[in-house]
């Protein structure tokens, strides 16, 4: 990733509604997205180029999230940031994501901001948007 160039993002969401807010979320921080919905398409994705970042829906069909980070982690060890995305119980899934190769997680339903966050975070900052002056989208279901 050059500096100043946009981060290389890829969403990992099999609900067609969730990535659809997902992907409004990230053009209103003013980054894009590419899309899997489930692991084995992630995988793929990240065979044909390198990703900055990856947002993984943890339940997903045929390949789920926590598997896909695993097998990220074991074929690209320094390959992308890896944000989990969950509706599961914070501490029931705090140690599973970060277990797994997993640099953050965030639960659903999530706002703008804590997207926001949890990208800065995962990306030292440097593509994080400032929240508190973009209008709020509705919560991601």
């Amino acid at each position: 990733m050059l500096p100043g160039s946009s981060p290389h993002i890829l969403l990992a969401e099999d609900n067609p509604v969730n990535q659809k807010m997902a992907l409004i979320m990230l053009r209103r921080l003013g980054l894009q997205a590419d899309t899997a919905v489930n692991g084995r398409e992630v995988l793929s994705a990240m065979e044909e180029r390198p990703y900055d970042l990856v947002l993984m829906d943890i339940e997903m069909p045929e390949m789920d999230g926590i598997e896909a980070t695993r097998l990220i982690r074991e074929r690209w060890s320094l390959g992308p940031k890896i944000i989990i995305l969950t509706s599961l119980e914070p501490d029931l899934c705090r140690d599973l994501c970060y277990d797994a190769g997993a640099d953050d997680f965030i639960n659903k339903p999530f706002r703008m901001d804590e997207l926001d966050a949890a990208i800065g975070r995962s990306l030292s900052g440097q593509y994080a948007a400032i929240a508190q002056s973009l209008p709020q989208v509705a919560s991601l279901v």
